[in-house]
């Protein structure tokens, strides 16, 4: 992993003094971005450079917005997970002019979102992981995007035994609108470097 960390770092472009470089962490579930984005964030603030990292999953909208209703589970998935054109309006174009975020944290438990408000570093890197990071709506706001490429098969596998048994919901919600992904967006192909994990 400490190589993989230096490849990125190397190919990180400069930081210039009081802006922000905005790095996108993306790949499909289980792929590993969450490990990797916080191993990117302690290089940093091991170097004393200012780093911060969202998790676009503490974004999603309450479970009744995307689960049962009457659209494909793949669709719920991919389209209603997120409030994307307002995470595009209020997220992705203020992360290199905002002091501030004010952004709807998703709590699981009690199926709410609540306000809270994020302080961005003057200088520093800002990382976002998430999959569908390279959708249409959110592509081109980050300096700098990493791709990890995980078969299927290996990602299945890092899923809790419970969750393996549940294999519908992976071939109807999530295999599904990952192809769609796959293939609308191609986003080894935008990325600037690929991880294969």
């Amino acid at each position: 992993m400490e190589e993989l960390i230096t490849q990125i770092t190397e190919r990180l472009p400069a930081i210039d003094s009081g802006g922000r470089l905005v790095v996108g962490i993306d790949g499909l579930s289980r792929s590993g971005k969450t490990t990797l984005t916080a191993k990117l964030v302690a290089h940093y603030e091991k170097e004393n450079i200012p780093a911060i990292s969202f998790h676009l999953d503490d974004l999603i909208v309450e479970r009744g917005r995307r689960y049962g209703t009457g659209e494909e589970e793949w669709y719920e998935y991919y389209q209603l997970q997120w409030e994307t054109a307002w995470l595009r309006e209020h997220f992705f174009t203020r992360l290199k002019t905002a002091d501030e975020l004010t952004l709807p944290f998703y709590d699981g438990e009690a199926d709410r979102r609540e306000s809270r408000k994020v302080a961005l570093p003057e200088t520093g890197i800002i990382m976002i992981e998430g999959v569908f990071l390279q959708r249409r709506e959110w592509r081109g706001y980050c300096d700098y995007v990493i791709y990890i490429e995980s078969s299927q098969q290996q990602r299945i596998e890092r899923e809790a035994a419970i969750v393996r048994q549940n294999l519908a919901k992976f071939e109807n919600r999530y295999w599904k609108a990952e192809s769609h992904y796959l293939k609308l967006q191609n986003p080894q192909t935008y990325a600037d470097f690929v991880v294969r994990n």
